[in-house]
C-alpha cells in the first residue's frame, strides 16, 4: 500500500471522526437548550396550561426504560386522586392523612425536597356504593404563581400563599350558601381567569375574586347532595368566535357569560347516575363530550342554540380525551380505546384489547403519554388508522388514579401513595 493511499484512508477517518463529535456537542447543546426551554413552561391547573391535555416542547424520545426516563426522586404520601401540579420550580400535591385531615405539600421540582407543607381538618365519607374509589382529596388544585387554589372535600375552597404555604383566605361553600355537602365531595378542579377563579361547588358553578374569596357571581343552581355533586370541570374557549364559559352539570352541558355567569344556552346529556365527567372538548365550533349510560355527542350552536350535529354509541366515562389533528383519542366506559374524527363524528377505530378502568392522557406533537390507573405508562404515535403503542412502561404498583402532569421534560406522576417525578435523558452520543 503506498503512503498516499494510507495518508488518504486516515484523513477521511479522521474528518469523520471529527464531524461525529461536532454532531455530538449540537446534540447535547441542543438538549440542554430545551431542558432550559422546557423549565418555563409548568403545569399549573388540571389538565396542564391550556385545560385540555396538550404540551409544547420537543417530541419525546422514542422509548419509556429507565435509559430514557429516569427516575430523579420519590416521596411517599397519603392518599389521593388530585392531579400534581407544577410553576416557577415547584410541584404541589394534596393528601388525606388518618381519614380526618387534608394536607398540601409543595416539593422542589429538581430534588424533591419538602418546600412547605398546610393542612385543615376536612374528610368525608361518598356514598357506599362509591366506597372502592376511597374517601380522599379528588380536585386538582390550580395557582397563579402567586396564589394556590385547593378545594377540599367538604365543599370548602382554600387560597394559599403559593411561596409559603400560608392560608390568605378560604371559604365554605355548604355554609355561604345554606346548601347540602356534595356526596361524593368536591371534585371539580379550579379554573382561573384573570382575576377570578371559578369553581362548581355550593351547588351551583361560582366566580370568586382571587384576592380575597369575594364571590362575584353564582349561576346554574341545584338541589346539591346526590344530584348536584358535578363530576365534571368547566373550561372557557372560543365558540364562533366569542368566548364562553362551557359548564358540565350531571344532567346538562352550558354555555355561559365568564364575566357575570348569565346562561347562554343549555343542552340535557343522558348518563347513568349523572355520570357526566369528562371536561368538555372543544375542536373549531364543535363541542364534545361522551357519558357513561349515554352517547358521545357532537354539539354546534344553531342561532345561539345547541344542535346535535353528530352522535355515535361510543361511551366516555372518568378519562377526558385529548385532540390531534381533528381526532379525538378517548378512553371509554368498555376499558378500549377509540378514534374519533370531530369534523363528522366518524369512529376511525375501536381497539379490541381493554385497557384497564382510566388514563390520564397528555398529546405532544403526534405523541400521547398515557397513564392508566395500574401506573402503566404507554408512549402512543397517534394515527387516525391504528392504536399504535411505541413503548410501555410501568412505573407504580399502586393505583395511579390522578392526572398524570408533564413540565417541560419532567414527567410528574401521583399514585395512590406516593408522588414520582421522572425526567427525558439526554440522547446518547452515536
Amino acid at each position: 500500500m503506498s503512503p498516499g493511499i494510507g495518508g488518504q484512508r486516515r484523513t477521511r477517518s479522521d474528518n469523520t471522526a471529527q464531524i461525529m463529535r461536532v454532531l455530538t456537542q449540537i446534540s447535547l447543546i441542543l438538549f440542554l437548550v430545551t431542558s432550559l426551554w422546557a423549565d418555563n413552561h409548568d403545569w399549573p391547573q388540571w389538565r396542564g396550561q391550556s385545560r385540555d391535555g396538550s404540551s409544547e416542547g420537543p417530541l419525546w424520545p422514542q422509548a419509556l426504560d429507565e435509559g430514557h426516563l429516569k427516575s430523579i426522586w420519590k416521596v411517599d404520601l397519603d392518599p389521593s386522586y388530585s392531579g400534581p401540579i407544577v410553576q416557577n420550580g415547584l410541584v404541589y400535591t394534596t393528601e388525606t392523612a388518618n381519614k380526618e385531615v387534608e394536607v398540601v405539600r409543595a416539593y422542589d421540582l429538581a430534588t424533591g425536597k419538602e418546600q412547605w407543607k398546610t393542612e385543615w381538618e376536612g374528610a368525608m365519607r361518598v356514598p357506599f356504593f362509591a366506597k372502592s374509589n376511597g374517601s380522599w382529596i379528588r380536585s386538582t388544585p390550580a395557582t397563579d404563581g402567586t396564589r394556590l387554589f385547593v378545594a377540599g372535600m367538604r365543599d370548602v375552597l382554600v387560597c394559599l400563599d403559593a411561596k409559603s404555604g400560608s392560608v390568605e383566605w378560604r371559604l365554605d361553600f355548604a355554609e355561604k350558601f345554606g346548601t347540602d355537602l356534595p356526596s361524593f365531595g368536591f371534585v371539580c378542579s379550579p379554573l382561573l381567569n384573570d382575576d377570578t377563579v371559578m369553581v362548581q361547588a355550593g351547588a351551583s358553578i361560582v366566580a370568586l375574586k382571587k384576592s380575597d374569596g369575594s364571590v362575584l357571581w353564582r349561576s346554574l343552581e341545584d338541589g346539591g347532595g346526590m344530584n348536584g355533586s358535578a363530576f365534571s370541570s368547566p373550561i372557557i374557549r372560543p365558540i364562533d368566535g366569542k368566548n364562553q364559559l362551557l359548564v358540565q352539570t350531571r344532567t346538562e352541558l352550558c354555555g355561559l357569560t365568564p364575566n357575570d355567569g348569565a346562561v347562554l344556552w343549555k343542552q340535557k346529556i343522558p348518563a347513568f347516575r349523572g355520570m357526566n365527567i369528562l371536561t368538555p372538548t372543544v375542536f373549531q365550533n364543535t363541542i364534545f363530550t361522551a357519558t357513561y349510560g349515554g352517547k358521545a355527542l357532537g354539539i354546534r350552536l344553531k342561532d345561539k342554540q345547541p344542535e346535535t350535529v353528530w352522535e355515535t354509541k361510543l361511551q366516555g366515562y372518568m378519562s377526558s380525551p385529548v385532540v390531534i389533528d381533528s381526532h379525538a383519542y378517548l378512553h371509554l366506559r368498555d376499558q378500549r380505546i377509540a378514534c374519533v374524527d370531530l369534523r363528522d363524528g366518524t369512529e376511525k377505530w375501536k381497539t379490541k384489547n381493554k385497557f384497564g378502568k382510566y388514563w390520564s392522557m397528555v398529546a405532544r406533537g403526534n405523541q400521547i403519554l398515557a397513564l392508566d390507573e395500574k401506573g402503566i405508562l404507554r408512549l402512543i404515535s397517534a394515527n387516525p388508522k391504528s392504536l399504535q403503542i411505541v413503548s410501555e412502561r410501568k412505573l407504580d404498583s399502586k393505583d395511579c388514579w390522578a392526572h398524570v402532569a408533564v413540565s417541560g421534560d419532567r414527567v410528574i406522576v401521583r399514585s395512590l401513595n406516593g408522588l414520582e417525578v421522572f425526567r427525558w435523558m439526554a440522547p446518547v452520543a452515536g
